[in-house]
């Protein structure tokens, strides 16, 4: 079996602590009710699938997909204007 590796060098050098920043975990944590509605709605659309959509299903991603834009309008809301992060 042949073994395949990169004959050259990586274009950009990989920094040494690979840890995300407090920065990048604030933003990771603000945008967690966004992935998880979404999430809930992937579901929704999936278990629908392999069957037809009855009362149950229709109202199953009706919910799932109000939750997704209250969080997405709850993360807009929260989010600061970009004239208050310049000032």
């Amino acid at each position: 079996m042949k073994s395949i590796v990169a004959r050259q060098m990586g274009v950009t050098a990989l920094p040494a602590d690979l840890e995300p920043t407090d920065a990048e975990l604030d933003a990771i944590e603000a945008e967690m009710p966004v992935v998880l509605a979404e999430v809930e709605l992937l579901d929704a659309l999936i278990a629908l699938l392999d069957r037809p959509a009855g009362e149950f299903g229709g109202r199953r991603i009706r919910r799932a997909h109000r939750r997704v834009l209250a969080a997405r309008r709850a993360a807009a809301n929260k989010a600061p204007s970009p004239a208050a992060a310049v000032a």
